[in-house]
């Protein structure tokens, strides 16, 4: 029996059947293996804005993560209010004077398929992701709030030229002055939220600030449409020093299932944020006072998370300003690790990310030399098959010995024809003598199955990929060949590599070793070019290292 070959098929297959579990998941269809898949709020249509209130209710030191979501009574204002653009020169905002929320965000170096930037933050009958925040007391007495209707005071540029405005609403004695200011070049926006008791002092207040989703997938561009096109986690994230990253599953709100650090102490670093493939948004309080971090369902399909900053009672005449930044952008890791402690994990590397951060590390500074997201593949696999070269070599002599000792192998099988024990110890008895390690060839492989799947995730969630051409007809490295032109050199390779191994002595292994390299290069159609391009570089070299050793033991042997 080939033990070598079986346990090598065997961990491409199980390594291929993973990959595609994953995706399926992902894609919000039924695991392989049962279970509930990841994100099953699919609809397409975004709820329509119902009687109730959606205001958060009060959840300081509450301790308890059911009350987080409860609403308050009172009407929601739907947005049809005026518009106002606040913009730089890589993002377009517009923020809408029904609750001075951020209803609009497009990122202007982000392009569509069409040309056009990509529109994160929605509010339309079709799709709702906003930003939003407001004033929330003790005693549920109504607040300027996202219900609220705000009107311009103040907007144009600053002293450093950077574009801003200044919104304000009153109610029941309290003024709440909304600032949102944008530095150019940057997706973060700095708000200011200017608090201020115009009459006697009432019950401590407390500040919100949430981002608002309905649970439907971001649409996506694949060979065959959406269908196989691959995506990662769509939902709300929450981040505290001590709990650090957590991802709340649309489904797992829906069952009021999610833990979540509720209570965040003073001077313990902590934010919210919504996740997309490529995109995020996130709400980044600026003083570490003690907060509230809050998630739940506002309607059908309709999720939020939050935060709750106590501002205390307020005298009659005096203000209080509460500080924050709401990130609004791409998943640059470079980029997040300069905006907040932690910001960098909302581009997700699932669980091999102690290796897919040091493949992305090793990409960028490639990179930075050859200024071509192919061309560093390309580099990349060429290193890390050095990197594993001691291992291929011996994989491939103990390959090479194999085929060497192939026709003993036929003798052997007609010899114990019918007395498998015996052909076993023989063939044991034979390996020992010619000193061959029958599962020699595998170690390499199963060394490299999980660097091809960091590789994977790295090249899957990496927004520096998206968009960015190799040559000629590979214009974006994040998604499949268009012509299928890699996948079909990848199966070649495959068969080349095939013919070089030693053939098995069963005839039935002998065929599925045959339709293998067909099997994983169909599979290899649904993924992005750029990984596809990895594995062929990473074949080619197998195949011209592998027939130099043969060549060398053919001389030998001669």
């Amino acid at each position: 029996m080939d033990f070598k070959k079986t346990i090598l098929w065997a961990v491409f297959s199980l390594s291929g059947l993973m990959l595609y579990n994953n995706w399926l998941v992902h894609e919000g269809k039924p695991s392989l293996f049962g279970g509930t898949p990841a994100n099953t709020t699919q609809q397409t249509q975004a709820p329509a804005v119902s009687g109730k209130s959606d205001v958060p209710a009060q959840a300081i030191n509450s301790g308890s993560a059911a009350n987080l979501s409860a609403p308050i009574t009172g009407g929601v204002v739907a947005d049809v209010g005026e518009r106002f653009v606040l913009q730089n020169d890589v993002l377009s905002l517009e923020i809408s004077a029904n609750g001075a929320s951020v209803v609009n965000a497009k990122l202007l170096k982000e392009l569509t398929a069409d040309q056009k930037a990509v529109e994160l933050f929605q509010h339309t009958p079709t799709h709702t992701y906003v930003a939003r925040s407001g004033l929330i007391a003790v005693g549920n007495a109504e607040l300027p709030n996202h219900t609220s209707v705000f009107k311009v005071i103040q907007s144009g540029k600053d002293g450093a030229g950077q574009p801003f405005i200044v919104l304000a609403s009153e109610r029941n004695g309290v003024k709440l002055e909304k600032t949102f200011v944008l530095t150019p070049g940057s997706y973060v926006i700095d708000v200011s939220h200017r608090v201020t008791q115009t009459t006697a002092a009432g019950a401590p207040l407390i500040l919100y600030t949430e981002l608002l989703r309905d649970g439907t997938q971001e649409q996506k561009i694949g060979p065959f449409g959406g269908a196989f096109a691959a995506s990662t986690f769509t939902g709300p994230a929450v981040y505290t020093g001590v709990e650090k990253f957590n991802k709340l599953e649309f489904t797992a709100i829906d069952k009021n299932k999610i833990t979540i650090p509720t209570q965040v102490p003073a001077g313990d670093p902590a934010w919210v944020a919504m996740v997309q493939h490529y995109f995020a948004s996130a709400w980044i309080p600026g003083d570490k006072t003690a907060r509230d971090i809050y998630a739940g369902k506002v309607d059908a399909n309709l999720y939020r998370v939050g935060m709750q900053t106590p501002l205390g009672a307020i005298a009659s005449g005096a203000t209080v300003v509460e500080k924050a930044k709401l990130f609004v952008g791409p998943q640059e890791e470079r980029m997040l690790e300069a905006v907040a402690p932690g910001l960098e994990l909302l581009k997700d590397y699932g669980y091999l990310t102690i290796l897919a951060k040091p493949i992305f590390w090793l990409l960028e500074k490639i990179h930075a030399y050859v200024g071509n997201w192919g061309w560093s593949i390309i580099l990349l696999t060429i290193l890390i098959k050095l990197v594993f070269f001691p291992l291929s070599a011996a994989s491939y002599k103990s390959m090479a010995r194999m085929k060497e000792v192939q026709p003993r192998l036929a003798l052997m099988k007609e010899q114990f024809k019918g007395e498998p024990q015996k052909l076993n110890q023989a063939m044991m008895e034979m390996y020992r003598k010619e000193k061959i390690n029958p599962l020699g060839g595998c170690l390499p492989v199963v060394i490299q199955i999980p660097v091809f799947i960091s590789l994977y995730w790295v090249l899957l969630s990496s927004v520096e990929m998206r968009g960015a051409p190799w040559v000629l007809w590979i214009h974006d490295l994040s998604v499949p060949d268009p012509y299928y032109i890699l996948p079909i050199i990848m199966a070649v390779s495959m068969f080349v590599q095939t013919k070089l191994n030693p053939t098995p002595p069963d005839p039935i292994q002998a065929k599925v070793m045959m339709y293998m390299p067909i099997v994983f290069s169909i599979m290899f159609f649904f993924f992005p070019a750029g990984l596809v391009l990895y594995w062929v570089v990473n074949n080619l070299l197998s195949i011209a290292q592998q027939w130099q050793i043969n060549k060398m033991f053919g001389k030998k042997h001669a």
